[in-house]
């Protein structure tokens, strides 16, 4: 029996696309309308050059940070995604994995998980929120969210519900019907060893949101809550204020792209801001996010805790956002890879390698911690940057 562990991120992807019925695996692809930016966001990495040393090395390597003050064992944190029905156990899996290599979980509001299980896997579990709804019915969720023992939320901002891809979208049902089984069918049975591991469970994805419903409600399917989202009237900088009061705790803002915005974040009290173009799937032609992160980082940096998402897939790509100024990284589609190849085991070895490669550059670079990463470990090609708002 082949070994269940890869020794790549990429092998992760390409078993990740064995395992999974087409569609699945294409909804994990995603990006939006031309893919100019999902392709940017991880290109933009190669461009990026090291500058190691020969000799006087560090024999240890140190990179544990914090993070809104939670302590983490390596600069690299969950990113919070919507419903994960690559794997049964979803974002629970992801929770214990994350708990067990020592780092922070992000549950997105639109997970397939309730919050309440997922905070029991991991105790250092961020809540993202979307802008779905009224003030009171933020207030209801984020309330629901500290009672279940979240420690720090996240405000994901940055959609513009851009539609179409130029590769096509794959045909994700609104509900399990009947009807959508026999539509499916084909699809399932083509990768059995992914619908034997949901049929041992004895039921299948319902694509509800169980984090979403407020007073009692039923939790709406995924395209349910969607188009509340899109209902719902977009917040403004004083709503950004109000819902860092109302949280009262670590407060994340993600989805910055501008310097204006960088300042008007620091202005409205967060804790960090995420330098983030929602994994290519919002706007497309924003540039990648490591081609931001340096001016933002240098504007804000001794004022809010800055974290960067977008391409991430390998340890060499967390050490180049750190000496660009990043405090840590999240990663979406990396460990989503990870999960649909085996579950648990394949996000926490999806953390190991991102461990092991961030332990292989500091040694390279001559660091003995991730403290000491600076933008002269890296060859920076001219015109490399962009510069947006300010």
């Amino acid at each position: 029996m082949a070994s269940k562990w890869f020794e790549t991120v990429a092998v992760a992807q390409r078993r990740a696309r064995r395992r999974l019925p087409k569609s699945v695996y294409s909804a994990l692809l995603a990006g939006a309308e031309a893919g100019v930016t999902i392709r940017d966001n991880v290109a933009a990495f190669s461009e990026l050059g090291f500058a190691p040393h020969v000799a006087g090395l560090a024999a240890t390597r140190e990179m544990a940070t914090t993070v809104m003050g939670q302590p983490i064992s390596l600069p690299v944190l969950i990113s919070p995604t919507g419903v994960q029905a690559v794997h049964p156990d979803g974002e629970v899996a992801v929770a214990r994995a994350a708990a067990a290599r020592g780092t922070v979980m992000s549950l997105s509001s639109f997970a397939s998980k309730p919050i309440e299980e997922v905070v029991a896997a991991s105790p250092q579990t961020f809540f993202q929120m979307y802008w779905v709804g009224s003030r009171d019915d933020m207030a209801a969720r984020m309330e629901r969210a500290r009672a279940a023992g979240a420690v720090g939320l996240i405000a994901t901002l940055d959609w513009s519900f851009s539609f179409g891809r130029d590769w096509g979208s794959p045909h994700i049902p609104e509900k399990m019907t009947l009807r959508e089984m026999i539509r499916m069918a084909p699809e399932g049975l083509s990768r059995p060893a992914w619908f034997m591991e949901w049929a041992r469970t004895g039921k299948f994805p319902d694509l509800t949101v169980p984090n979403l419903p407020v007073g009692g409600a039923a939790p709406p399917t995924f395209f349910g809550a969607y188009g509340q989202w899109m209902a719902s009237v977009p917040p403004s900088w004083d709503d950004v204020a109000w819902l860092r009061s109302q949280w009262g705790g670590p407060f994340m803002l993600k989805g910055v792209t501008r310097i204006d915005d960088a300042k008007r974040a620091v202005d409205a009290g967060v804790t960090a801001i995420s330098v983030s173009n929602h994994g290519g799937n919002n706007l497309d032609g924003t540039p990648a996010t490591i081609r931001l992160l340096p001016d933002i980082a240098r504007t804000v940096g001794d004022q809010v805790e800055v974290l960067m998402d977008g391409g991430i897939r390998r340890g060499g790509d967390v050490v180049k956002a750190l000496a660009l100024g990043a405090r840590a990284v999240l990663i979406g589609r990396a460990y989503l890879w990870g999960l649909a190849a085996a579950g648990q085991a394949g996000v926490e070895n999806v953390l190991d390698l991102l461990r092991s490669g961030i332990d292989a550059c500091l040694l390279g670079l001559g660091h003995s911690s991730i403290a000491e990463l600076s933008p002269d470990d890296l060859v920076i090609p001219p015109g490399f940057t962009r510069r947006l708002g300010g």
